[in-house]
């Protein structure tokens, strides 16, 4: 535990790059060596300027023994570079973490047949069902699939691994208790217990812009391939695409109408020459003979009875919920069931917990609320004190 406070020191070291980081580890063999270093030593490495030697002197470790007290609480351990269990396919990228974070099984990737499936937020009913249908046949087909969490594409072909019952991965650009988007949190905690969450940035890190293109080199970069299912004419996943390139791996994408907006990139992709995808064995079969005892076709062509949107085309239609005009509707509702009513999802359950967290009400006000408005079947009991909306709110 010791040691690894110097790599979190170096990770966390602001205004040295990764390239940086990456030519001290060559030059002087581990973080240590670097924090106990002079200027004059620093100066020697390769590529590096006196603004980030300059950095490098600051020798505090407060931060470092946060975080490593926060790893120990949150039950998340450090995978550095030179460990041995670091996985070789990421090490031999041009830009490769330090460390990682980790909370979950790890699997050996350097022997799995690993796909990242991404894809566009702003998907249309046709991509999630792609992107489930796809994540579960490639999990059934022995692969592991890799994605970003991100809500839409990402998250429905997790949905489809996990259904799938195999191993998950999640790559994710903030801490990995910090839930990013929010909606994720129960994808978050089914991925860390079936599979693993990635990510190399320190608990507390809340998601930013710059962060997801550096997730993004993770993603690709731990796969032999990087499937797209939608992707409009400017979106992050071609951006995963193109790294995926860049590091010699190979791409494919599912093909959408020509003129539906969220297929542009995948067309595109198709065009200039990624691998054509209507099922997952058009992709395993590439990877077959290299993995004979963990790939079977039989298992990539299997799939659920329904999916995706299918599964909501076949379902009985929902009755609309009746609309309460919050200013007109005459219901002496109190300011805290007015508050809690706004906050409630109609679809997504909320924990009392949550609820308390986004309202700033004290629990007691909470919970006295929350059995009045379920009296006036304003809201739904769910199981684990869990609450929805059961009206549309007009305002």
């Amino acid at each position: 535990m010791s040691a690894l406070k110097y790599w979190v020191w170096l990770s966390e070291c602001r205004g040295v790059s990764n390239q940086t980081r990456l030519a001290l580890l060559r030059h002087f063999g581990s973080p240590e060596d670097v924090f106990y270093a002079d200027a004059g030593e620093l100066l020697l490495t390769e590529g590096i300027t006196r603004d980030q030697v300059h950095a490098l002197e600051d020798h505090k470790l407060d931060k470092a023994d946060k975080v490593l007290a926060d790893c120990q609480r949150l039950g998340l351990r450090i995978l550095t570079i030179q460990d041995a269990e670091y996985p070789g396919r990421l090490q031999n990228i041009y830009d490769p973490p330090c460390l990682l974070y980790v909370k979950g099984r790890l699997p050996a990737f350097d022997e799995e047949a690993a796909v990242a499936v991404v894809g566009t937020r702003d998907c249309t009913p046709y991509g999630i069902a792609c992107a489930e249908k796809l994540g579960y046949g490639l999990t059934g087909g022995g692969a592991v699939v890799v994605s970003g969490l991100a809500k839409g594409i990402d998250a429905a072909a997790s949905r489809g691994a996990l259904r799938a019952g195999g191993v998950t991965v999640g790559v994710v650009g903030n801490g990995l208790d910090v839930h990013y988007p929010y909606e994720s949190r129960y994808l978050y905690e089914d991925i860390a217990a079936a599979g693993v969450l990635l990510s190399e940035y320190p608990p507390g890190t809340e998601a930013a812009g710059s962060h997801f293109p550096a997730r993004n080199r993770i993603i690709s970069g731990l796969s032999l391939a990087t499937l797209v299912v939608e992707a409009p004419e400017r979106s992050g996943a071609l951006i995963t695409a193109e790294t995926a390139l860049e590091q010699g791996r190979d791409v494919f994408a599912v093909p959408g109408p020509i003129d539906a907006p969220t297929s542009v990139g995948c067309n595109r992709l198709i065009r200039d020459g990624a691998g054509l995808v209507s099922d997952a064995w058009d992709i395993l079969r590439e990877y077959a003979g290299r993995f004979p005892d963990k790939l079977n076709q039989d298992g990539a062509k299997e799939q659920p009875v329904t999916l995706g949107y299918q599964a909501r085309q076949k379902a009985e239609p929902k009755p609309v919920p009746p609309t309460l005009d919050l200013k007109k509707d005459d219901l002496s509702l109190t300011d805290d069931q007015i508050a809690l009513l706004r906050v409630l999802d109609a679809e997504e359950p909320a924990l009392v917990d949550d609820l308390i967290e986004q309202t700033g009400i004290p629990t007691r006000r909470v919970l006295s609320a929350l059995t009045l408005l379920e009296i006036e079947h304003f809201v739904t009991q769910h199981s684990g004190k869990r609450y929805t909306r059961a009206v549309t709110l007009c305002e």
